[in-house]
């Protein structure tokens, strides 16, 4: 075998799949290193991917021709959309997956990707000369050459599992941690610190109540992840069920609290606000007398249920008394417990767009080792990590997505300027252009990017022109086809919306919030046909158009405010400042301008700690 490549991946979790495989798809000779092959794309916390924001980036990789959405829509055993009630930048699809048939979809992409190799080794040293990488070595002794690597490594980096005051050195249950991989960086260099997560307790479905919750259905409609013809969904789709804590439960939770790492002093590093555990939540929230949790199927055909909503690193014997108070659970039985893992992360202001190291060439970083959480986060990282570690080898511009093209760019803008202060994970919340980001246009935004980059093929490519014309061509209809008030006020009272005292376009009736495409279509023969000559993705194509129609005034207006605010983004400044002699900044200013090093006045402006007349004075030098 040969031992010199482009580019390799430490690590084949989300963010490593899917760097290997835009790596070794756009032509770099590649090599995925991994602990266990069977464990590739494993889904270590709950067997699901997207949700809110999360879906959207989902949406973005399978854009660009990653595969996590194809993956997810060949293994989802349940589909749904979140936040219908809510306006179409809000709406998010998730999906419950089986787990083990999630793996061996990945496992079937990796192994048949041209240009890439798999090894199943532990890295123990990154190689480095004159500040740039040049290889690794494992465990097995084997020193590996490399152009590029992609360090993509989860939580495995000196992983310490927590049960109570059990601890269990690992990155995975039953799995081993990384040891040594952190200092070989780190000497050159490199900061890192301690972050922590955790997962709920696994349950045997045979041992559950059903009858004492809630039902919770999942949708049968076109959506789905990918925007490829994937054909209808490929496994059982399967229900999950609701149900609450209670009073009892605290009661037995905090008497745990003293044996829990996370009061006792056993866990000092960062955790997660958003996605807290069960005694976390209780402590934030004494006044609440109860906490929703999900339970969700782990496959289609296991009997193992993840419980969401009740992550917990409480001794064992806690974690099921309290339990047994849920009626559901009142005859619990269990495959294992909750836990919390400790992990080493790398801080991600270290970094620039591209992800590159600012302190090592060529070295790559993505995934939970950037201090993020989430299997969407660490694709999206992983997919533009793997893109960039390509052109390194093979020269052209470091590919990156603006705050305003995309929730990755969101996210890696956020990584390498602000920095984490806990586990970072994706909300809507967090994009100022959540209008222009929508989960049904990724592939306008993104699709065109990956082609010119060669990384999505002539047949996405080809979809993409499709449906864009195909867009285009209702809109256009809509706005021409004149509407006479005695030929359609009978349907509108119909579709209880005030009539026509005069007529109008279509397009008009559109907006109307009573009215959609399809059902003012049925009253009006002629818009019917045109519809009707849509052969393929029909109803993808009409939500898409809809949303263009009664949108387009939001649109427009995200658009000229993330137009106004790409002048600051042409002003370029790294390099052009010692900041230390800028006596005009403030102290804090020039600390964190110093830190970040940032590329663009419009970065610098992100920057916590930089004010408006912070931004003054460099638009002032500037001659600006």
């Amino acid at each position: 075998m040969d031992f010199n490549y482009d580019v390799i991946v430490i690590g084949a979790g989300h963010a490593g799949c899917e760097a290997a495989a835009a790596a070794a798809n756009l032509g770099s000779k590649t090599c995925l290193i991994t602990m266990d092959m069977n464990k590739m794309g494993q889904m270590s916390c709950n067997p699901a991917v997207g949700g809110i924001a999360k879906g959207q980036i989902v949406r973005e990789i399978d854009a660009l021709g990653g595969y996590m959405g194809l993956i997810t829509d060949q293994t989802a055993i349940q589909f749904r959309i979140l936040n219908r009630s809510k306006g179409p930048a809000m709406w998010s699809p998730r999906a419950q997956c089986d787990r083990n048939k999630f793996i061996w979809a990945w496992r079937e992409v990796l192994e048949n990707t041209n240009n890439l190799h798999i090894w199943q080794d532990t890295v123990e040293e990154i190689l480095v000369e004159n500040g740039e990488v040049i290889g690794l070595r494992t465990q097995l002794d084997v020193t590996f050459h490399a152009k590029t690597i992609v360090l993509t490594a989860g939580t495995f980096l000196n992983g310490l599992m927590h049960v109570g005051k059990v601890q269990i050195p690992g990155g995975r249950m039953a799995e081993p941690a990384s040891y040594k991989l952190t200092e070989s960086i780190a000497k050159h260099g490199v900061q890192y610190d301690r972050m922590k997560t955790g997962t709920p307790v696994r349950i045997d479905g045979r041992s559950v109540d059903y009858s004492l919750m809630e039902l919770q259905y999942g949708e049968s409609d076109f959506h789905k992840f990918s925007f490829m013809n994937t054909g209808s969904r490929q496994l059982k789709q399967l229900q999950c069920w609701t149900c609450y804590t209670n009073e009892e439960v605290h009661a037995i939770l905090e008497k745990g609290l003293p044996d829990s790492p996370l009061y006792n002093g056993q866990i000092q590093s960062i955790g997660p606000r958003y996605c807290p555990s069960i005694e976390t939540k209780i402590v934030t929230f004494p006044e609440k007398i109860q906490h929703q949790l999900f339970l969700e199927p782990e496959g289609e055909t296991t009997q193992e249920l993840y419980l969401n909503g009740f992550s917990s690193s409480l001794p064992l014997d806690i974690q099921i008394a309290a339990l047994k108070k849920v009626p559901a659970f009142r005859d619990l039985v269990i495959y294992r417990p909750g836990y919390a893992i400790e992990y080493d992360f790398f801080d991600p202001t270290q970094l620039k767009h591209s992800l590159e190291s600012k302190v090592i060439k060529n070295l790559f970083f993505a995934g939970q080792v950037n201090g993020t959480t989430g299997y969407e986060e660490a694709g999206g990282q992983g997919l533009i990590a793997g893109i960039n570690a390509h052109i390194n080898c093979h020269g052209g511009t470091p590919f990156t997505l603006g705050r305003d093209e995309a929730y990755i760019g969101v996210l890696i803008d956020d990584l390498v300027t602000k920095g984490v202060d806990e586990p970072y994970r994706m909300f809507t919340s967090r994009a100022e252009y959540r209008i222009l980001l929508r989960q049904d246009d990724a592939d306008v935004r993104l699709t065109e990017k990956a082609y010119q980059l060669g990384l999505a093929k002539e047949d996405r490519y080809n979809l993409l022109k499709t449906k864009k014309e195909a867009i285009n061509h209702i809109i256009d209809f809509t706005k021409n086809y004149s509407i006479k008030a005695a030929l359609i006020n009978d349907a509108l009272e119909t579709l209880g919306t005030t009539p026509l005292k005069q007529g109008c376009k279509l397009i008009d009736l559109i907006n109307r919030p009573q009215i959609t495409i399809e059902n003012i279509a049925e009253h009006i023969p002629a818009f019917k046909r045109e519809l009707d000559k849509i052969s393929e993705r029909k109803e993808e194509i009409i939500e898409a158009a809809e949303i263009q129609i009664k949108y387009q005034g939001y649109i427009d207006r995200e658009k000229m405010i993330a137009d106004k605010l790409a002048r600051l983004e042409s002003i370029k400044i790294k390099g052009k400042f010692d900041y230390n002699s800028l006596q005009s900044l403030s102290t804090e200013a020039r600390q964190k301008l110093i830190k970040i090093d940032p590329e663009t006045i419009a970065q610098a402006s992100r920057i916590p700690g930089v004010s408006p007349s912070d931004i003054n004075v460099l638009l002032v030098l500037c001659g600006r």
